[in-house]
């Protein structure tokens, strides 16, 4: 936290550039001091890329998720002028929040999710309420907070008696309800799917619970073009407004095209992946 405030100081006093320059030692100290993400990252790379990386490779891996971060300082304290920040398939968002049921909107460990928060903060039916486990939650509050005291978007922690009713209660105010379909977490129930030349382990719980409450879903990446560009991607996933005649094949078939897109997003642009974690490992 200490480090993480420091760098807002310096970024929102002495500009942008100076703060990239920060980045680079922090991405140095990474590379040398973090050797299991660093082994993740050359996993990752060597089979999105469908070579051996090299070093300068797994570098600009670990920039472009720092610089992701650091981008968080600007957009949490609305300096959105800074950025050009582009939507992808606004039709697709609007058709399912003109319904007035709500939606899932389902994202990964992938490019940065900041950048629909600073583009809900000129329209707000963008704004998305978080899902995560509450010790991540807990984690994600003290960081935003580091960043950029008083921006806390609204989590919804899972693991507590009131969880369902609070994600219940947001959908049927319209919300969109936004989760990461990428990180298994204990015993969670997965599907192994094909994804990028191995088979991955992918949680089924935002799915079956978008399954369980009867809500679309959408495909969201927020990729991060380089500089100050982004692009902000929805796609229609699943709906399942009508209950399927056989819920778990739904869900399935869901995940499957959720797997695909994700791995065609990678392949689109390879350094936006930022789950430094042996994704494959649990499958192979």
């Amino acid at each position: 936290m200490f480090f993480l405030r420091l760098m807002s100081w310096i970024s929102l006093r002495l500009g942008r550039h100076a703060g990239r320059l920060v980045l680079h030692l922090i991405v140095i100290y990474f590379l040398v001091f973090a050797p299991s993400a660093h082994r993740a990252s050359r996993n990752y790379l060597r089979r999105v890329l469908g070579r051996p990386p090299r070093l300068a490779d797994s570098y600009r891996h670990f920039f472009r998720f720092a610089a992701t971060i650091h981008d968080r300082v600007y957009l949490l304290n609305g300096e959105f002028s800074r950025y050009d920040i582009r939507i992808v398939g606004e039709e697709a968002m609007q058709e399912v929040l003109a319904e007035g049921r709500g939606a899932f909107l389902l994202g990964a460990h992938f490019g940065s999710f900041e950048v629909l928060r600073a583009v809900a903060r000129q329209r707000p039916s963008l704004e998305p309420a978080m899902v995560m486990y509450e010790e991540n939650a807990r984690k994600i509050n003290a960081m935003l907070a580091a960043i950029a005291p008083g921006q806390v978007g609204e989590i919804i922690p899972l693991g507590r008696v009131d969880s369902m009713l609070k994600i219940g209660e947001a959908l049927d105010q319209g919300k969109i309800v936004g989760m990461l379909g990428d990180r298994t977490l204990g015993e969670e129930p997965v599907v192994r799917l094909p994804f990028l030349g191995g088979e991955a382990a992918f949680p089924t719980g935002p799915l079956r619970l978008a399954a369980l409450m009867k809500r679309p879903v959408l495909f969201m990446a927020g990729v991060h073009l380089g500089g100050n560009r982004y692009e902000i991607h929805f796609e229609r996933l699943a709906d399942f407004v009508a209950a399927p005649p056989d819920r778990a094949a739904a869900v399935e078939r869901a995940m499957a095209l959720y797997a695909s897109r994700l791995e065609a997003f990678c392949r689109a642009q390879p350094y936006n992946w930022f789950n430094f974690f042996d994704f494959w490992s649990a499958a192979e």
